[in-house]
């Protein structure tokens, strides 16, 4: 029995949240006392609270936030358990090392988890944090080669024995995949976050350059009004409006994937690691997006999906009608991604990989 607190500091849901709750989850199965530390925001203590997780509350703004420490001093301080902090990103590492030395329990064990293709900060508080935090977990070696390149034929101010490279996961409680229906027109599918840096620009002008080809986008997330709107008059200025489905945010995305013949995650920004991702190969669908991040590390081009250069709407085009013409080889690359996802990135995999560092 232990006990195990994710520190977050989102005020909306993503990826991040997900991937501590999926974790909080699985613990909280076990019998342990699992809680999730977070800025009271709604959006993410509702999805925690509906799945039976406690919430703690705490300002979190920032390391010399000293209520946020003394808040979580208490709290660990209160446990008859061995303690686990499992912080997201390394601003909230401050606060749980804080923490734990004011609790005077030093057996509580801090983790961090690098959700981020970024360089590290070399900088004295930095390196007292590094060195200091028990577990680094990087959700890709992008993410990781990223962050030691600032160390690049430097020694390191932490022991490379604390570095762990586990690819996120999707807690499914059962197999999401449903064998492919042909049907026309051929529908492809983004989702996600509905910002800039998804490459959704690109892609509207690849629809553009696809008219008459009887193929569908649906794109499915939410974004500020602003951008949306900009996004819409994109489409509406490229004539293509009419071939496009505008369908907003759902936490569970999956019945609208089953009804898709392929994905499109066009992220011009380099991505440490994308549940979307996991999301088609799960569902047995294939996928076109870039290799520009963490995507190389568990899909092969023209294995699982296709991966093209970001920013360039004519080859995403041009990979689209592809993709779209042949129905077979959409089944046998939707296969072959199901085949890696249960392989290589099953959930299974992923918690007995973090059950080593939690114990």
């Amino acid at each position: 029995m232990k006990t195990l607190i994710h520190i977050l500091t989102a005020n909306r849901w993503g990826g991040i949240e997900r991937y501590a709750l999926d974790i909080c989850r699985h613990y909280s199965n076990l019998g342990w006392d699992v809680a999730a530390l977070t800025r009271d925001a709604k959006a993410v203590d509702d999805m925690f609270v509906s799945s039976g997780i406690p919430i703690l509350h705490a300002p979190l703004n920032g390391m010399w936030d000293f209520r946020s420490i003394r808040l979580l001093s208490k709290k660990i301080k209160e446990t008859e358990w061995p303690v686990i902090i499992h912080a997201h990103g390394f601003r909230n590492v401050f606060t749980a090392l804080a923490a734990r030395r004011f609790s005077g329990k030093k057996d509580t064990k801090v983790i961090v988890t690098r959700h981020k293709v970024r360089r590290g900060v070399d900088s004295w508080i930095l390196r007292k944090i590094y060195q200091n935090v028990d577990e680094i977990v990087f959700v890709s070696r992008a993410a990781r080669d990223r962050f030691l390149s600032t160390w690049h034929n430097k020694i390191l101010p932490f022991p490379t024995s604390r570095i762990h490279v586990i690819h996120n996961s999707l807690n499914f409680l059962t197999s999401p995949y449903q064998k492919p229906q042909h049907q026309h027109p051929v529908t492809a599918m983004f989702h996600g976050p509905l910002k800039s840096g998804k490459g959704l620009e690109y892609l509207i002008d690849a629809m553009s350059l696809l008219k008459g080809k009887r193929i569908r986008l649906k794109i499915v997330g939410s974004g500020t009004s602003d951008y949306v709107d900009k996004l819409r008059r994109r489409a509406i200025s490229r004539g293509v409006m009419e071939s496009i489905d505008w369908v907003k945010h759902t936490d569970n995305p999956i019945p609208l994937i089953m009804e898709c013949d392929f994905g499109v995650l066009p992220s011009v920004d380099r991505e440490a690691f994308g549940l979307s991702n996991v999301e088609y190969m799960a569902a047995g669908r294939p996928q076109i997006c870039s290799s520009n991040g963490a995507q190389p590390e568990y899909i092969t081009d023209g294995r699982e999906g296709f991966l093209i250069p970001p920013g360039n709407a004519a080859f995403l085009a041009e990979t689209m009608e592809k993709l779209a013409g042949n129905p077979e080889l959409r089944e046998n690359m939707g296969r072959l991604a199901l085949q890696t996802f249960n392989e290589r990135l099953s959930w299974a995999n992923f918690i007995s990989k973090f059950s080593i560092i939690y114990y």
